[in-house]
């Protein structure tokens, strides 16, 4: 008949031999504990860059006037106005007619080149530059969030880890 003492030596025996027979069965297949990868995302770096845009635009301009003030028109209006303005009123009448009509005369000249010189146009195409901030963006790595020894953690990996993490001295690696 085995005694107590007997059976509890067999058990830890037994217990012994199996846990050597585990250790050395870890030690020749390099297995060790393992932390277990619960999700894996892209880690990102997003920044703001300048980009200058351009485009050619049709645009219209007045061409150069040699005659800024309208001299010419005013000048011409005068002495048309002054001839018509002459061939009315009488006397001193007539004076003040020839005055009037080149003052009219001069004014409505001025204004007839003002409105030819505004009318002289021509067409070119011109390039306009805006810039435009874009954004950017570029992958820098991985977080990986990690269940070991009841607890979750995160961590950023350059190289994505796949489904478990090895764990030295009760620490997982992450490098």
């Amino acid at each position: 008949m085995k005694t107590a003492a007997t059976v509890a030596l067999a058990v830890v025996g037994t217990v012994a031999v199996a846990g050597v027979g585990y250790g050395g069965y870890q030690a020749l297949n390099d297995e060790g504990p393992y932390a277990e990868v619960v999700k894996v995302e892209p880690a990102t770096k997003t920044w703001q860059e300048p980009n200058q845009r351009c485009e050619q635009v049709t645009v219209q301009r007045q061409k150069p006037v040699k005659d800024k003030h309208q001299i010419a028109g005013s000048a011409i209006g005068a002495v048309v106005g002054g001839v018509i303005g002459h061939q009315f009123g009488g006397g001193s009448g007539k004076d003040v007619a020839t005055a009037a009509g080149a003052v009219a005369g001069g004014y409505a000249g001025n204004k007839a080149q003002e409105r030819i010189q505004e009318g002289n146009t021509y067409t070119t195409t011109e390039e306009r530059c805006q810039t435009i901030m874009e954004t950017r963006s570029e992958q820098v790595g991985y977080n990986v969030t990690y269940r070991f020894d009841g607890q979750t953690q995160t961590v950023r990996m350059e190289n994505e880890p796949g489904d478990r993490l090895p764990v030295e001295n009760g620490r997982v690696v992450t490098d």
